[in-house]
């Protein structure tokens, strides 16, 4: 048997970025609903059987060329370790230890001045959204109050179940408990002591996140019962102490091991701007609240893109901070090196006041990444088209343009062609080598600490009772050797060298968030669920450097394919930059509102006459 031969990569610094060439690869694996998913994962769940297939795939794939066939001579990063940054410029940095509250009140700051015209007065301004400052503008007035809008959300939500197709927007909702907090915040109204901006305003919380006292079960039909939930997770703590209305637990891919939304258990919830189509995942109930108005914020995670991927078919923002910039305590994926807890909100506005209030490192965050103070832009003062002039923003051309419709790389292009134009920024291009190799080291290391997490509860049958797709995946990452893991670790400090090297010409990098709109649900898919790698490549194509490298990342809205499905565009900054990608994010959202549209599934909450 002739003997594989070893390939050996050149160091990170000799590489000639020059010469890399774009290989744009589609994933080899077969696209399964049914009778086929179920029989395929009882093959693979088989111990030989099982390992003659993962062995099949990766090779296919260029798997295990690139983690056992390759000598990667730089030593391995087990989580992101960032160089020093330099303070960002027109920011307003907060004091991380100060209380929530202090915090969301220096962040209206930052904020534009608010004027009541622009959200009450439709003949002047288009309306798309209510923000934040809408709500409080009218429990300030007396416009309406937190119970009324409670009684409206409570009857969309349960005019649901009469659905056809069904929304299930949420797994765990209670009308007493909502009705009881809208009381409360009615209450301080009334008595003219509001906690804060956010007070009366209304969010969802991700299933994988814990929000007392509603179970965590990761959209599974088990996790509950092997782990309860006695307290709310830190982020959601913040947020409830600033008054926010938290309805519930909002559906998503089961475990956040997949990126369609799609969830056989509780049902998959559909996109209010095409019932028929995925909302994108995991953070599938998060973003389809929001975009619905139903929620002005939520909350999700995101260790693959699943705050932005949602957000860009929906048509909302989606923020993925800096690693370690939020506290993960209370979560099913607390301890990953990847994973982040983000807010999601229809406007950039409400983004900033949200991420605000739940920002904050865990104490070993702070001993071991030693993070600057978090900051916001400050769009209150000065122009702010001037403001981002001096933005050098960098565009992989090849890599771009690698989508499947070009409606998705031409929206995107109009929107850079209308920052240069209007703002004076620079598109610079860039290149980055190993695109492959990046996404193969996301995926054993995500997949590897995944399974080493889940593990604990998986000892017994529970594990069984999972969704199909969830047990492939998993399966898939059994697969995975110590070995494997390492070579990841290396692959992964290389790109992070590549990208420090590129964020030094430029100041953000941008990109398409997804390679593809909305995708239909297949009917097949409700009952038992799908895989289908190809589309959950094109929906990752983009998203898996800023959860492999830790680097902050931002989706925003900038129109619609031919179809009406939301398009978004994708901002990846310097560690802890989220001030510079906020501040781009809020500008694109300013030149590109005309060309944005409210979904077909709309509820206005508000309904003030």
């Amino acid at each position: 048997m002739k003997k594989k031969s070893t390939q050996l990569m050149l160091p990170v610094q000799n590489v000639d970025f020059s010469s890399v060439k774009y290989e744009g690869e589609t994933i080899q694996a077969p696209h399964l609903t049914g009778v086929a998913l179920r029989a395929f994962v009882w093959l693979i769940e088989l111990p030989l059987v099982g390992s003659l297939i993962t062995s099949f795939f990766k090779r296919k794939n260029g798997i295990t060329r690139e983690l056992q066939e390759t000598l990667v001579p730089e030593a391995p990063m087990f989580r992101p370790e960032f160089p020093p940054q330099e303070p960002e410029p027109g920011t307003l940095y907060l004091e991380e230890e100060s209380a929530p509250l202090t915090r969301v009140e220096s962040s209206l700051k930052c904020l534009p001045p608010y004027n009541p015209a622009n959200s009450w007065n439709c003949e002047t301004s288009p309306f798309l959204y209510w923000k934040i400052r809408d709500f409080a503008h009218a429990y300030r007035s007396g416009l309406s109050t937190p119970s009324a809008v409670a009684e409206c959300i409570i009857s969309e939500l349960e005019e649901f179940n009469n659905k056809n197709p069904t929304m299930p927007f949420l797994i765990s909702f209670h009308t007493d408990d909502v009705r009881s907090q809208a009381a409360a915040s009615t209450q301080r109204f009334k008595e003219g002591r509001p906690l804060s901006i956010l007070d009366g305003v209304f969010m969802c919380v991700k299933d994988d996140i814990d929000c007392y006292p509603h179970p965590t079960k990761g959209a599974t039909t088990w996790f509950h019962k092997v782990r309860p939930v006695e307290e709310d997770a830190v982020c959601v703590s913040r947020l409830r102490s600033c008054g926010v209305i938290l309805l519930g637990k909002a559906n998503m891919h089961e475990l956040g091991l997949g990126v369609s939304g799609n969830n056989p258990n509780y049902g998959t919830a559909r996109n209010p701007h095409a019932l028929e189509r995925y909302t994108g995942g995991s953070s599938s109930g998060p973003a389809a609240l929001v975009a619905a108005g139903l929620c002005s914020a939520a909350v999700g995670t995101d260790g693959g893109g699943s705050i932005r991927i949602p957000s860009s078919l929906c048509g909302i923002v989606g923020l993925k901070t800096t690693y370690g910039r939020t506290n993960m305590e209370g979560s099913l994926v607390d301890g990953g090196t990847m994973e982040i807890i983000g807010p999601l909100a229809a406007t950039v506005e409400d983004v900033m006041l949200v991420y605000a209030a739940m920002l904050g490192s865990s104490p070993a965050d702070k001993f071991n990444l030693k993070p600057p103070p978090p900051g916001l832009p400050m769009l209150s003062s000065g122009n702010g088209l001037d403001d981002i002039g001096s933005l050098r923003l960098g565009k992989y051309t090849e890599w771009f343009n690698d989508v499947f419709s070009t409606d998705i790389s031409d929206k995107c292009d109009d929107v850079l062609n209308l920052l240069q134009k209007t703002c004076a920024c620079q598109i610079t291009e860039i290149v980055i080598p190993e695109l492959h190799e990046m996404k193969t080291s996301h995926m054993v290391v995500i997949g590897s600490e995944t399974l080493y997490s889940m593990n604990p509860y998986c000892l017994d049958e529970s594990g069984k009772q999972s969704t199909h797709d969830t047990r492939a995946s998993l399966a898939f990452f059994r697969s995975f050797s110590a070995s494997d893991y390492v070579g990841a670790a290396c692959l992964r400090r290389r790109m992070m060298y590549y990208f420090m090297e590129i964020l030094k010409r430029v100041d953000v990098i941008v990109t398409p968030t997804t390679g593809m709109t909305a995708p239909v649900i297949p009917p097949k898919s409700l009952k038992y669920g799908e895989t289908d790698y190809q589309v959950q490549d094109y929906l990752m194509r983009f998203v898996v450097a800023a959860n492999l490298l830790g680097l902050p990342a931002i989706s925003v809205p900038v129109g619609h394919d031919k179809e009406g499905l939301p398009i978004g565009l994708q901002l990846i900054g310097r560690p802890w930059a989220e001030a510079t990608i906020l501040r781009l994010a809020f500008i694109i959202e300013e030149l590109t509102l005309e060309s944005r549209k409210r979904p077909s599934t709309f509820y206005d909450v508000l309904r003030v006459d």
